[in-house]
């Protein structure tokens, strides 16, 4: 009787270095922990660990410095495009990226990120919207879809009386400073990996120098969106992705050759 070879099993998915091998806060179908994996995976891709700084904001995202595996600084509320800044004009060697939510990055920090971006500085942002403030109660934000019921707007947003959410990619890439401006979902499997493409791209943008760089994501918050997760996913991919198109809204010439 011949005995089967038996082969060493092949890994085929494990946890990148640049993640910490702890568990994360965020609620189950909470799509921050894939935003994570991402960001993990290209930095690892890079071979850029050791030379990472994050910045991390108040909101659900403020405990990333716990979850992954490089350097970090917490920053005050909205304030982490400004902290980013001074980190890498000290630090220019360094590839020093903001972590923020909606509440964070859209409201309280607007006016940071803007100046941030009119300068042209070499910093990346990570933006994760998920239309709600999601640490505090899942208050209405500036990105609340118009009739979209939260805890602060049980009718859903009133555009009269409240405005009309804000689409920061858009905003953000008319100005000259931004080099590399987009959004990305995270609803399956096809714009998760358009999204880490992107990750990848701003990335190499702060490596050759080119200016300031943003990544959105649409991301679901199943908890306070009163939803399952799969539920919230194609909530996401039926009404959010239609007020806030997915897409490339600045890409620089000098970033277009460079881009992945």
């Amino acid at each position: 009787m011949v005995m089967e070879q038996i082969l060493p099993e092949e890994i085929v998915y494990q946890r990148p270095e640049a993640l910490a091998d702890v568990n994360t806060h965020y609620c189950p179908g909470c799509t921050h922990g894939v935003a994570h994996r991402l960001i993990a995976e290209v930095i690892d891709e890079m071979g850029i660990r050791d030379r990472m700084v994050g910045v991390a904001s108040v909101g659900c995202s403020v405990f990333a410095y716990n979850y992954f595996d490089f350097d970090w600084v917490q920053a005050p509320h909205g304030r982490a495009p400004a902290m980013a800044t001074g980190i890498k004009r000290v630090l220019p060697d360094r590839f020093v990226v903001t972590y923020q939510g909606d509440g964070d990055m859209a409201s309280i920090g607007m006016a940071e990120v803007v100046h941030a971006a009119a300068r042209g500085e070499n910093i990346t942002v990570f933006f994760i919207n998920n239309a709600n403030y999601g640490m505090t109660g899942g208050q209405m934000a500036p990105t609340t879809l118009p009739g979209q019921r939260t805890t602060s707007s049980p009718s859903g947003r009133d555009v009269e009386t409240a405005g009309y959410p804000i689409r920061a990619a858009e905003l953000l890439a008319t100005l000259e400073g931004a080099s590399y401006v987009v959004r990305r979902s995270l609803h399956d499997p096809k714009n998760i990996r358009l999204a880490k493409k992107a990750i990848r791209t701003a990335l190499e943008v702060q490596a050759q120098g080119l200016g300031f760089s943003m990544v959105e994501f649409l991301s679901t918050c199943p908890t306070n969106w009163g939803m399952t997760p799969v539920d919230a996913l194609h909530w996401l991919e039926e009404h959010m992705i239609e007020y806030y198109p997915l897409g490339d809204f600045k890409v620089a010439p000098t970033v277009a050759q460079i881009r992945i």
